[in-house]
């Protein structure tokens, strides 16, 4: 079958679907036997513990593929990733980040760490993705996951990428679960499912003579067998070999029945038989059947003497008598032998029939053994571990493992499992007493948790929120911690994204006020910046750039990679320099705001930073519209759209298409630009974002005028000043008020004329009293060249002498747009 469909070009997707016992595991097992040996194998299965273990079934399947062994150092896997992918296909080449980052084996700098986490996911799938479908172009390849009913979330959205894909592949998909497991396949041309259903009377007979034969004295055990299992396969097995077991069967050449069919004594469910098949084996068999029980589905044999008793320092032999009574299975492994239970259901009955008290001493010795035997890999067994110590009772190992395996599902953009993993750690910590070090276990975990939430709801959340303040109060409880700064740092980002200005700047303050009492100028550095972006939006400029350009003064480039990763993804420095050019601008500086810019993009080029750049495109974009330089601002947004695109930027993506709407309608693109405008900021609203909404709607009201849509320019411009009245944003609301001024002169009145002067009058004289309290010297050139040119129909000199006062201030950018046209009115009403 499936030389055939590789041959043909044609994949399929395979369902084997049955209640527990009705024999998937034994037809996936039988299908294997028969796979042709040019056919490439790759396995994952799921267990029940799983579903928090992010990628484990992946994990499992890839190491497979890519023949890593648990000993391997992370040089050694980097290789082997990298040959074997080299040799498949050199345009595999850019898959590599995703693999090394999935595998934990990522050298640092990770060029995947600011890329957005969802982005991230979906490339690392598609990776795996690729390699499987190329991988099928060499040879028919059978890619075979079990049990899911028990998947993972990342290793769902795999399978559910795989089989979207495989139609026109030489990929066989064979896939097993238990009928409360759904999907979205069935609609697929290439999917067949085969379910099986308990045999019938005629079946199960022939399934019973197979085992015990068709003597005539059998027909009455047969009837009795059949009708206590339903027909359940797996059921039939363990009842006849409990039957065996207990001496009613025995076998000397032919099976005989060995008492009446009244002595019979059969369990009602298939545990109940196992549970009495376990009970009756020898004490020391039954205890190692148990501490494969603990260990988990597979069990190395360097695991299993490391486990079991002392006493027991040798047991294979025993291991041969738990196969030969058919309850567990030997299987090859890359580096040791393995030992694989037969049945779900035997491993959950056996870890039942343990007593509490021993089931959590062989939960402590598996998790020890496992910290001895891979000691140098412990990563590859965070959730093995977590899980050991969480039933052992050994709270601070558990806590230590939940918290480190939460971590490495972030890395892995498993965010979800984050959250499962982070959880649970948080409620063990509450049986812990209330202590210094609880606190510290805490303050941890609600860091990560906060980190996890933010990416899967972003930062508006309230479970964000949440959780940097709960984080806020512990670094309370707990008095001076270097926690703080990062925790405050965190809770300022919300403030600032939710555009909650007056919290962001109290919380920057507070940021500041431990920086300057701490010998650590990158603290003081990162208090600046955040200080100076949060007045930049308040509108408060001469501060701001007070603050701004302080914080480039104590640039140092051997520090600044650890400002990348812990703050924001961004590169402090160019944050400053960003910041500093729009503030520049506002001040009336629009040549070295240019210059502040562009010294942000030649930093982020240096340091081969994506994010940092992108973010210094998308300002550079802006600044360029403020200059009135179309085809410039265009360019740069571009840009910053193609970067962010690449990258998966998802927030910055958003924020340069709205860039990018303003460069089209500062170049006369109007209709383009409000589509672009639009987009951007629904994106940048769904995120949570609420922050420089004015400027986007300050450039929407400005498209609308252009086309003639007054009415919609008057809302969008009533809706930012409503914004900047609820926020505080009031960097952009000098222009507002001069745009609506703009929008009366262009209304069809039905008013007097002169009462439609007047009421632009009055707003240009807001947006000039405006700019002047900002000392935005750029703002209010646009606003006093606008009333200049109203008033001049009625008194040249006052128009005169009002636009030569703010003009004759300016020292340079004369070449601009804005210069330009005051230097022309100017000359207008010298005449």
């Amino acid at each position: 079958m499936i030389t055939d469909i590789a041959i043909g070009g044609h994949g399929q997707l395979v369902a084997i679907v049955a209640e527990a016992g009705a024999g998937k595991s034994r037809l996936v097992y039988e299908f294997k036997r028969f796979i042709p040996h040019d056919c490439m194998l790759l396995e994952a299965y799921s267990v029940s513990h799983g579903k928090a273990s992010a990628y484990q079934p992946v994990l499992d399947l890839i190491h497979g593929y890519f023949g890593i062994a648990g000993v391997d150092e992370r040089h050694t896997r980097c290789a082997k990733v990298s040959t074997k992918l080299a040799a498949l296909d050199a345009t595999l080449a850019d898959t590599l980040p995703y693999l090394f980052t999935l595998l934990g084996i990522q050298e640092p700098p990770d060029p995947l760490a600011q890329m957005d986490p969802q982005v991230k996911r979906r490339r690392t799938l598609d990776a795996l993705k690729r390699i499987i479908l190329r991988e099928s172009l060499n040879q028919p390849t059978a890619v075979i996951f079990e049990d899911l009913h028990w998947i993972d979330g990342e290793t769902q959205a795999l399978l559910d990428l795989l089989a979207a894909s495989i139609a026109n592949s030489g990929v066989l998909l064979l896939v097993s679960y238990r009928p409360e497991y759904r999907h979205a396949w069935t609609n697929k041309s290439y999917y067949s499912q085969l379910r099986l259903e308990p045999l019938g009377k005629e079946h199960a007979t022939e399934m019973l003579s197979a085992l015990v034969g068709d003597g005539i004295e059998l027909e009455p055990l047969k009837r009795v067998v059949i009708e206590r299992t339903d027909g359940n396969p797996f059921f039939i097995e363990e009842l006849v070999q409990a039957l065996f077991d207990e001496g009613t069967l025995m076998r000397n050449g032919t099976v005989r029945v060995t008492r009446g069919l009244a002595q019979f004594r059969l369990p009602p469910t298939v545990q109940g038989v196992l549970a009495a098949r376990i009970d009756r084996l020898p004490g020391a068999h039954k205890e190692l059947l148990q501490t494969l029980a603990v260990i988990g589905r597979e069990s190395p044999l360097g695991l299993i003497r490391k486990v079991v008793s002392p006493a027991e320092l040798e047991p294979e032999r025993m291991l041969l008598d738990l196969q030969a009574g058919e309850f567990i299975n030997e299987q090859p492994a890359l580096t040791d032998v393995e030992y694989v239970f037969k049945h779900a259901l035997t491993q959950e009955v056996a870890y039942n029939s343990l007593l509490l008290d021993r089931r959590r001493l062989l939960h402590e010795r598996s998790g020890a053994a496992i910290e001895e035997i891979w000691s140098g890999r412990l990563d590859d067994h965070l959730s093995e571990l977590a899980r050991h110590y969480e039933r052992s009772g050994n709270t601070r190992k558990a806590l230590e493992y939940l918290r480190r395996a939460g971590r490495q599902a972030m890395a892995r953009s498993a965010h979800a499992e984050a959250v499962e993993l982070f959880t649970p750690a948080l409620e063990l910590l509450k049986t812990l007493p209330e202590t210094p070090e609880r606190i510290q276990h805490e303050l941890s975990l609600q860091l990560g948790l906060g980190t996890a939430l933010q990416c899967i709801k972003g930062w508006a959340a309230p479970e964000v929120d949440w959780a940097y303040a709960r984080a806020y109060e512990l670094c309370r409880q707990l008095g001076e911690t270097p926690r703080l700064f990062p925790v405050l740092f965190g809770l300022w980002g919300v403030s600032l994204l939710r555009a909650q200005l007056q919290t962001a700047r109290e919380q920057a303050q507070q940021l500041m006020s431990i920086a300057q009492n701490r010998p650590d100028a990158d603290l003081l550095l990162v208090a600046h910046v955040v200080l100076g972006q949060v007045l930049f939006f308040l509108g408060e400029f001469v501060p701001a750039r007070a603050h701004l350009q302080y914080a480039s003064s104590l640039y140092d480039p051997a520090r600044h990679r650890s400002l990348v990763a812990l703050y924001s993804g961004l590169d402090q420095v160019e944050v400053s320099l960003v910041y500093a050019a729009w503030t520049q601008w506002s001040l009336g500086y629009p040549d070295q705001a240019v210059d502040r810019v562009e010294q942000a993009r030649a930093l982020a080029e240096e340091l081969s930073h994506p994010f940092s750049l992108c973010h210094a495109l998308y300002f550079l974009s802006a600044l360029h519209s403020f200059r009135r330089e179309g085809a410039a601002a265009l360019k740069f947004a571009d840009e910053s759209v193609r970067l962010a695109t690449d990258h998966g930027f998802q927030q910055l993506l958003a924020s340069a298409i709205c860039a990018r709407g303003g460069a089209k309608v500062e170049r006369g693109e109007a209709e383009e630009g409000i589509a672009q405008l639009r987009e951007g900021l629904a994106s940048l609203y769904a995120s949570g974002s609420g922050l420089a909404q004015t400027l986007v709607l300050g450039w929407q009201a400005a498209a609308y005028g252009r086309l003639g849509r007054l009415e919609e320019g008057f809302a969008a411009v009533a809706e930012a000043l409503a914004a900047s009245q609820r926020t505080g944003e009031c960097f952009f609301q000098a222009e507002l008020h001069r745009l609506r001024g703009d929008l009366l002169l262009k209304r069809d009145a039905q008013e007097s004329e002169s009462k439609v002067e007047g009421e632009a009058e009055v707003c240009f004289r807001q947006a000039i009293e405006i700019a002047r309290r900002q000392q935005a010297k750029s703002l209010e050139l646009r606003a006093t060249t606008s009333l200049a040119r109203l008033l001049a129909k009625r008194n040249h000199c006052e128009a005169h002498a009002m636009l030569a006062e703010i003009y004759n201030w300016f020292t340079e950018g004369f070449d601009t747009a804005d210069l330009k046209e005051a230097k022309a009115l100017l000359d207008e009403l010298s005449r």
